[in-house]
């Protein structure tokens, strides 16, 4: 695995993303739920919801680093508020 720097933060990355993939498809398959209508007037479910802040939260970090708006891990306080928003609003 020479080609690619993988370090524990990435491992970290990519293991939460799968775990998270897995927990949403058994609570789709154990509690269906029908598609609610939110801020955005699209009709969205779980899976959107979390699609929206998966991607979301993607352009929060690029920007964080573009900016140097501060340490890292602040940006993930930004993106949990941001989560929490999401599932809650949209």
């Amino acid at each position: 695995m020479g080609w690619m720097a993988w370090t524990w933060p990435t491992a970290a990355f990519f293991v939460t993303i799968a775990t998270l993939l897995v927990l949403f498809t058994i609570l789709a398959i154990r509690y269906p739920e029908t598609p609610r209508t939110g801020v955005l007037r699209i009709e969205t479910t779980r899976g959107d919801r979390l699609f929206i802040t998966l991607l979301g939260s993607a352009f929060i970090n690029l920007l964080w680093l573009g900016l140097e708006l501060g340490p890292q891990p602040w940006a993930m306080a930004v993106c949990l508020v941001y989560a929490a928003a999401v599932f809650r609003w949209v």
